[in-house]
């Protein structure tokens, strides 16, 4: 209810002093600039440092999967599938990347925002759908467990 919603100013001041100076380093910016803390997306403090701290969850896969990839397509067993299913390494590669980039922050999964914590919505809508990608194979012949890590260890 509207009783978790509480303000953090000083975590509200942080996060508006990086976006700025990013801003101002990059010259451009696609999209809002709209932190979410202390409303209904993200009603406290807590839960804001939950979702970001995840962040390295949604891509440490896919990172593991990319540099596992000149190992899959050196393989005797995995390389035919990595060639002629998917046109080679390099193709796979820029496959998954583009699709990836394309819909990781393209504000799917959320209300429709354009704000950061929209497109950290929209990496985990991209990372939700995985499983019915056509590349999914490839991940699972990586390694691939899952997005919250190997829990058999």
């Amino acid at each position: 209810g509207m009783n978790r919603v509480q303000s953090a100013p000083k975590i509200a001041h942080a996060m508006h002093s990086i976006l700025s100076r990013v801003q101002a380093e990059e010259g451009s910016w696609v999209g809002l600039s709209v932190v979410h803390l202390g409303d209904r997306d993200v009603p406290n403090a807590l839960v804001f440092i939950d979702k970001y701290t995840q962040v390295s969850r949604l891509l440490d896969p896919i990172v593991k999967v990319i540099e596992a990839l000149p190992q899959l397509a050196a393989d005797p067993i995995t390389s035919p599938i990595i060639n002629r299913q998917f046109g080679g390494e390099k193709h796979l590669r820029k496959m998954i990347l583009a699709d990836f980039f394309k819909h990781g922050f393209d504000g799917s999964g959320s209300d429709g925002g354009s704000c950061i914590d929209g497109r950290l919505t929209s990496a985990w809508n991209w990372c939700s759908k995985l499983e019915k990608k056509e590349y999914y194979p490839i991940f699972l012949l990586a390694g691939f467990q899952g997005f919250d890590g190997d829990f058999r260890k």
